[in-house]
Order: C-alpha cells, then structure tokens, then sequence
C-alpha cells in the first residue's frame, strides 16, 4: 500500500475541514507516493524517534505535533535567519527517506476528540466519564472510590512514561472527581471578553466548574501560573481540597498517539506494520 493511500484514508476517517483550510496538518517530509513498508506512530517526531523508525525500517512516520521549531509547522524553514539543528533533521530525513505526516487539527476536530480518547482510555478510565457536559472542552471522570494525590501521581507517571510529575495539593489530600481539561494559556479554546459587565475566559470557566460542581482536581495539557493554579493553591490554603496533576503537555497527549495505532489498524486493514513509539519525557527532575 502507498503512503499517500493510507493518508487518504487518514483524512476520510476525520472530519472535513473544508477546502479553505489554512492549518497545520499535512505532510511534512518525503514523498507520498512510495510504498509503505512500515509506520510508526509517534507523538513528537523527534531525532530518537526519527532514527528508531529507521532502525525499524519503517518509512512512514504519523506525528500529532510539530517538526520544525515555528509554531505553524511549515514544511520548509521559514524564519528569516538559517537554523543549523533544522537543517541537520531536514538532512536525516532526507537521508531516511521517511515520510512524516502530521494529524493535529482534524485529531482533535474528531467526535469524540482522538486525544482525548487516547488519554481516558490509556488510563483505565473509560467507565468512568460522566455523560454530563460541565467541563468546557473537556471530560468529567468520577473515580468509583477516592484515591490519593500520590496514588494518582504514581499512575500518571506509570501510564504516560513521564520521568516525573508536577502537581499542586497534598499527597494524602483524597480526589474523586476528576475534570480532564485543554490547555490553559492565554486565548485558548475561550478568547478572553467581557459579557454583560462580567470577564471570561477558559481558566475562569474551569474556576467556575470546580467552585459550583465539587470537582477535586484538574488535569490539564498546558498551564500558565498566574490564574486556575494560583486558585487551586490559594484553595489549598483555606484548608480546601483542590489539586492540579501538571504532566506537561507532551506526556498528557502521549496517550493519543497510542490510541491512534488502533484505529489506524482498522482504516488500513493491517495491511501494513504500524508500531507506537513513546516520544519520551522532555523534562528532566532534580530535586532539592
């Protein structure tokens, strides 16, 4: 089977985004039209990960985040000054032959959103999404018996292959409801506005979910400091029980890329070899 037909049947399986679509997914190295003879699925195209395809003989490379270092993922550098660490990756796939192909905006346009999947249903928590829709752009997972923040931070870590993790509350603190959220950073999901003489956006909206919905934790892809996680340790000081598990954005999302394995398995019949590699953690913990 040729690459470019099973990137065909990639974008059947998504929905569309329309002919005007300006976004970041497509094809990023190599030449489609070559027979596949094998695909990894990864997170982040990284050098190990390019070189371990290679070792695999795999030529074909399905990615969910970026492979140059510009945040929209042009196929070629775009920056107005030379990159020597671009131009030493663009020569390894060159010399590879790998085609990478990169499923961001249409993963997550997917209903339900393939990451997402990936993620609840990597953790063991797929019988446990609630149905109700409180958690803006998100999930509700309501665990059947409490856990402690430091039994949870041992899964995440175990699951995700994440060297460490971050977290805000007390490892004894006892969590049960779980809101699995987007990334908080400025403009995400939710621009910021006013509305009838009243300021939203995204972190508020979650501060407001875990006010009025005895929500224990949130565990979200990116973070800023300076809103939802100051709230959770001020929380926290008034004796309140409310964490944040902060795996960092590439770990949450590992977990959709192993998802994707799955059904790509189906959309090509296992017709071809597809393997899931880990990206690894790109944090390094010392501790004090």
């Amino acid at each position: 089977m040729k690459i470019s037909e099973i990137i065909r049947r990639i974008e059947a399986y998504h929905p569309d985004l329309g002919t005007d679509y300006q976004g970041c997914d497509g094809i990023k190295a190599g030449n489609p039209e070559q027979e596949c003879t094998g695909m990894v699925s990864a997170l982040v195209p990284t050098i190990e990960v390019i070189r371990k395809t290679a070792d695999l003989g795999c030529n074909f490379l399905y990615v969910h985040e970026p492979t140059s270092y510009l945040s929209p993922d042009f196929p070629e550098w775009k920056a107005q000054f030379s990159c020597s660490v671009y131009e030493k990756k663009r020569k390894l796939l060159d010399d590879t032959g790998i085609v990478i192909y990169r499923d961001h905006d249409h993963a997550h346009a997917h209903n339900p959103d393939s990451i997402f999947t990936g993620v609840i249903r990597y953790l063991g928590w797929e019988s446990y999404v609630q149905k109700s829709s409180i958690v803006p752009y998100g999930y509700l997972i309501e665990l059947p018996v409490p856990q402690t923040v430091r039994d949870l931070n041992q899964l995440l870590i175990e699951k995700t292959g994440a060297n460490g993790i971050r977290y805000i509350g007390k490892p004894d603190m006892k969590v049960k409801r779980i809101a699995l959220i987007g990334h908080i950073y400025p403009g995400a999901f939710v621009s910021e506005h006013f509305e009838n003489g009243f300021y939203d956006d995204y972190p508020t909206q979650i501060i407001r979910i875990m006010e009025e919905n005895n929500i224990d934790a949130v565990l979200p892809g990116e973070v800023v400091e300076w809103n939802l996680l100051s709230y959770i340790r001020d929380a926290g000081s008034f004796g309140e029980s409310k964490v944040c598990f902060n795996l960092g954005h590439f770990n949450w999302e590992q977990l959709g890329s192993k998802f994707a394995v799955d059904w790509l398995k189906e959309i090509t019949n296992q017709e071809v070899p597809i393997t899931w590699m880990p990206t690894g953690d790109i944090w390094n913990f010392q501790l004090r």
